[in-house]
């Protein structure tokens, strides 16, 4: 397995659990946090767009982009099931039952 398919996966599952985030201080009506993931989220996808398109040739890129496509989905069912709040950033008990 070539190392950049691993890295667009976990790519993925960074900017997708950033995009949840977002969302979620969306929800809350807290502004910054919402601009800076929006930020993140937007500036990580175009990078890899870009870079798929421009330095993997045409078989290539259709698989990085499925294996991107998978880091997204694990990113979005991670952040959907992790608790974050003040007292404790992370629900360790939580994380154990995934």
């Amino acid at each position: 397995m070539d190392l950049f398919l691993i890295v667009y996966f976990l790519v993925g599952v960074i900017q997708d659990f950033l995009l949840t985030l977002n969302w979620r201080y969306v929800a809350k009506e807290k502004p910054l946090g919402a601009t800076f993931f929006s930020f993140s989220t937007s500036v990580i996808g175009m990078v890899i767009f870009y870079n798929i398109v421009t330095r993997l040739d045409s078989d290539r890129s259709i698989i990085a982009i499925i294996v991107y496509s998978f880091g997204i989905a694990a990113g979005t069912f991670l952040a959907m099931k992790l608790k974050i709040s003040k007292d404790r950033p992370v629900d360790v008990d939580r994380i154990s039952k995934l």
